[in-house]
């Protein structure tokens, strides 16, 4: 699995930070992407839909938002 600490970095920054790394993963790659950006609630779960990718786990843990996310990358 593959983390990624957006925490401390607002909108859209953890968005543009886990595009960057989806693309740089292969199909399947799992990505845990921890967050305290309160848009990302709405954000992260958008851009997983626009793209094609799974969000397979979500929830709050420590003060921080934490997403568990399969890619779906080309």
């Amino acid at each position: 699995m593959i983390e990624l600490d957006t925490r401390g970095l607002l909108c859209p920054l953890p968005v543009l930070k886990l595009r960057k790394l989806i693309n740089s993963t292969k199909q399947k790659d799992k990505i845990k992407l921890m967050t305290d950006d309160p848009a990302a609630i709405v954000d992260v779960p958008h851009f997983c839909n626009e793209q094609g990718h799974q969000i397979l786990e979500s929830f709050k843990e420590n003060g921080y938002d934490l997403f568990i996310i399969e890619s779906f990358t080309n």
